[in-house]
């Protein structure tokens, strides 16, 4: 993503609009923490590897703020979080 909206919020309907602009964000943070997770993996300065890894891990911790905000918001998406967790486990038993 590198800083690029994936959608055009100006043709979101209002009522959606916070929603959305969540999304973005855990999308951002999930680029961010992919990004760094890379480069850590490609550089063989251990101080750096251990800075990126510290970072993505702080990237994690905002998709979760940004989720649980949108879990109070999207109560659709609370329910289908729940219905993919129950097929993970039922496919693991």
């Amino acid at each position: 993503m590198l800083s690029n909206i994936p959608i055009n919020l100006d043709k979101v309907r209002k009522e959606e609009i916070d929603k959305e602009i969540l999304r973005v964000g855990i999308i951002a943070e999930l680029d961010a923490v992919n990004l760094y997770e890379q480069l850590a993996a490609m550089t063989t300065n251990n101080h750096i590897k251990m800075l990126l890894l510290d970072i993505a891990k702080e990237e994690k911790t905002h998709v979760g703020e940004f989720q649980t905000m949108l879990l109070t918001l999207d109560k659709q998406q609370v329910e289908e979080l729940e219905k993919g967790k129950k097929e993970v486990e039922e496919l693991f038993e």
